[in-house]
């Protein structure tokens, strides 16, 4: 016979669950709504009722970016370290899962936003591996391509100072860095997700930098044809109106 603690128990871990599940679609809701401090506060709260959730802990990492970047100063730090401290628990949780590690690069790119120039370059290495295995794990990841197209633009424009350090932590600048490696994972980002507004703005940019001025126009007329499908889109949208502007 079983007891009645045993089948209030299992009612509570029923309750339980439930409640994640809703704090988590109530989330997703809210995300999808482009209401990224509620989806903060209720992944925080599915995260709370289920510590060992993967799901909550890399939404909720993914939160604590989107919302640190309208903040400045030491809040948007604070808030940048806590994606790092939510995308580490999910890979924790679930090594083998592809958003975790892509939060963490993500989270440590943010996170290297503040630190010193020789912080930012012994964290590249970890960003660029993080943003591999999230390839690795999952070959359709799109925005992992895109972070890394934004560590090779960034590693193979390094100033003088920044190139001395990675001479002291990379073993020099990394030989397969580049801007037209960049190209490639923005080109492959966008053929895994054609209308995502970021990925053509970045690859205009990055076609920019490459005095490919028609190449870099065509991106950002595409960024200003493009539906809004992100919090961010509309700051995107201007940014490529900018730069077309001043081609």
């Amino acid at each position: 016979m079983f007891s009645k603690t045993f089948f209030l128990s299992i009612l509570i871990a029923f309750s339980v669950n439930a409640q994640e599940v809703s704090f988590m679609q109530k989330g997703d809701d809210a995300y999808k709504s482009f209401n990224n401090k509620q989806a903060l506060e209720l992944y925080q709260k599915a995260f709370d009722n289920e510590p060992g959730s993967y799901e909550a802990a890399w939404k909720l990492s993914r939160a604590y970016v989107d919302v640190g970047e309208t903040l400045e100063g030491e809040a948007r730090e604070d808030y940048y370290k806590k994606a790092e401290k939510y995308a580490r628990k999910a890979v924790e949780i679930k090594n083998d899962g592809s958003n975790g590690h892509l939060y963490l690069a993500i989270a440590l790119g943010r996170v290297a936003l503040d630190a010193s120039a020789k912080q930012r370059i012994k964290m590249s290495k970890e960003i660029r591996r993080e943003a591999e295995l999230a390839i690795k794990l999952n070959p359709e990841n799109d925005l992992a391509y895109h972070v890394l197209g934004r560590w090779h633009r960034k590693i193979s424009n390094l100033s003088w100072i920044e190139k001395g350090f990675a001479d002291m932590f990379l073993g020099g600048v990394p030989k397969d860095a580049s801007n037209e490696a960049a190209v490639e994972n923005f080109k492959k980002a966008i053929e895994i997700s054609p209308n995502y507004i970021n990925h053509h703005l970045e690859l205009g940019i990055t076609y920019e930098m490459m005095d490919k001025d028609d190449l870099a126009r065509q991106e950002f007329e595409t960024c200003l044809s493009l539906p809004i499908s992100s919090a961010k889109d509309k700051e995107h949208k201007e940014k490529a109106r900018e730069l077309l502007n001043d081609l």
